[in-house]
């Protein structure tokens, strides 16, 4: 969010009673900010229009970076660095590699996913980032508008809409 936005919220208790407002804001053509949930909602992205995320292909690129890294490092091992023939075993026993493969697969994969979504939503060490209201991450839902250089009226007709639409509170706030 950047500094110094007007935002005029309304907290719901329910998540289909958030679900039945933003459809009837994209029906009446007001312009959402943002909706905060505390959980996924199901269904929601649709109608916000939002695309699907592409965080699964960053994991596969992660996981297969941890299955290369893993299956040559362990091969440039027990070929090159130190060829020890024990137990009759050969020097590339590629069955030995599949569990330090998988699980480098996996941390690469993790790891390298948290990074990509941290980054990608400006989260991390030193940040700092506006909270409309300390319930939304609790068990409020919110519906939020900006109101930057809006007049009295339109405020109060989104105001009414967020009443109408059965909002447990409204409140207007500058972040």
């Amino acid at each position: 969010m950047k500094e110094n936005q007007e935002v005029l919220f309304g907290l719901y208790d329910d998540e289909t009673e958030l679900l039945e407002a933003v459809k009837q804001a994209k029906a009446e053509h007001l312009d959402i900010m943002d909706v905060y949930t505390p959980f996924p909602v199901h269904g929601l992205d649709p109608i916000l229009g939002l695309e699907e995320s592409r965080l699964h292909i960053a994991g596969f690129i992660f996981g297969a970076l941890g299955t290369l890294t893993a299956f040559l490092f362990m091969t440039w091992v027990f070929t090159r660095d130190w060829p020890v023939i024990f137990g009759g075993k050969p020097y590339w026993s590629v069955p030995a590699f599949i569990p330090i493969t998988f699980e480098l697969t996996v941390l690469f994969a993790a790891i390298g996913m948290v990074v990509t979504f941290y980054t990608i939503c400006g989260l991390g060490p030193g940040v700092t980032n506006p909270v409309l209201d300390e319930r939304i991450s609790d068990d409020k839902f919110c519906l939020a508008f900006q109101t930057n250089g809006a007049s009295n009226d339109s405020i109060n007709s989104l105001k009414g809409f967020l009443q109408r639409t059965g909002a447990s509170e409204v409140h207007q706030k500058v972040i």
